[in-house]
């Protein structure tokens, strides 16, 4: 007994596989942050060409440059974790909105804790993530993540 798929549900299933691509998206950000090697290859399998990335303290604006950009942020701190909530992902067609909380926790460097320095050893902050993906040649790629802070815990790395 052989089963076929309805139109109907055929756009359901395209549409849910769509979501969990575009959500594993995120969720490949965030992990890849805390551990893997930031390089254009990172870039090109995430993000699209015009991409946008806004943090609450700065921002950074299409594919070239975003790999050292985020290297330049995190080489502020001795190691992070990010910790997202499943995205809420809603797909039209080539285009997806989404939205996701975060919790990051920063380890700051010795240097900035006691004994040598004042800052406590970490910085954790929860935000609201907003972000767009778009369908491409090679696949979903995020083309906007907006970061919005809800709240912050102990001291921000000590300016450059």
């Amino acid at each position: 007994m052989t089963s076929s798929l309805t139109t109907d549900q055929s756009a359901s299933v395209s549409a849910a596989e769509s979501s969990a691509q575009v959500a594993g998206l995120l969720h490949r950000y965030l992990v890849s942050l805390d551990d893997e090697r930031l390089d254009d290859a990172w870039t090109a399998g995430l993000f699209t060409e015009d991409a946008v990335v806004a943090f609450p303290v700065s921002r950074h604006e299409g594919a070239d440059g975003m790999a050292e950009y985020h290297r330049s942020a995190l080489s502020a701190f001795a190691a992070t974790q990010h910790l997202g909530s499943p995205a809420v992902v809603d797909v039209d067609g080539d285009r997806a909105v989404f939205r996701a909380n975060l919790i990051s926790t920063h380890v700051h460097h010795p240097r900035h804790t006691p004994p040598e320095g004042d800052l406590p050893p970490l910085f954790a902050t929860g935000t609201f993530v907003n972000g767009e993906a778009r369908r491409t040649a090679r696949g979903w790629r995020l083309s906007l993540l907006a970061f919005r802070l809800l709240w912050a815990d102990g001291s921000p790395p000590p300016a450059r």
